[in-house]
């Protein structure tokens, strides 16, 4: 029986299709939550008061910085999921299923439970525009912002932490970024695990180091792609 091709097939095999380059992908999607964030935390910490018993002084002409950046916290989220998602598949077939599941699970726990304080953040804007004069100082007010408080410094930033030791990890075992920011991430997530309800700037530190992360990939990519 005469076998026949099939034209289309045959064109695909001479011109496979090109997948995306994980490590680039890291990078950019490293990069831009970190800018998302760190513009965020920057308006969120120049409108309101890291004490959670915050008077409320910030409601009002101020507030809109503090809807932007609860706006911008999504699209970080997301381009957080895309971070986490192109660094498992890095891992490849030296992933096991234990360290799979700690750093999936902490990467996910850290964006659900930073939705959930941004949501009590907005939850408050919206019952202001309803009722401005009751709503400062209120036991409503209070329950919420200290909420959005502990949501963040304790749980958050804890769940932060594992994530930072895990993707250390990942780092030491691909070789994906220089070795030093493995280190520098295991002490920032120290750092991070054991302060975050003390230190209002260890906020910050998780979106820093996965910038330093990404901007590393970015370079060794480029000196690769030179070399080659």
């Amino acid at each position: 029986m005469a076998m026949t091709t099939d034209p289309a097939r045959s064109g695909l095999d001479q011109h496979p299709a090109k997948g995306l380059k994980t490590p680039r992908a890291a990078a950019a999607a490293g990069i831009l939550f970190s800018v998302l964030l760190l513009t965020s935390l920057f308006l969120l910490l120049d409108t309101v008061r890291l004490d959670p018993r915050d008077p409320g002084d910030w409601l009002g002409p101020q507030s809109w910085k503090v809807a932007l950046a609860l706006n911008l916290i999504p699209f970080a989220g997301i381009a957080f999921l895309w971070f986490v998602g192109v660094l498992r598949d890095r891992m490849g077939a030296a992933e096991d299923k234990l360290f799979a599941t700690v750093f999936l699970g902490s990467g996910l726990l850290f964006i659900g439970l930073l939705f959930v304080s941004a949501s009590s953040i907005g939850a408050i804007l919206i019952a202001y525009s309803a009722l401005p004069r009751d709503m400062p100082g209120s036991v409503t007010f209070m329950l919420a912002r200290s909420l959005a408080y502990h949501l963040t410094s304790i749980y958050a930033l804890k769940m932060a932490g594992v994530f930072l030791m895990t993707a250390s990890t990942i780092v030491l075992r691909t070789g994906i970024a220089a070795r030093v920011t493995a280190i520098i991430g295991y002490i920032a997530a120290a750092i991070i695990l054991i302060g975050s309800q003390f230190m209002d700037w260890t906020v910050i530190i998780f979106p820093v180091w996965v910038f330093i992360v990404s901007v590393d990939i970015l370079i060794r990519e480029a000196r690769s792609r030179a070399t080659s």
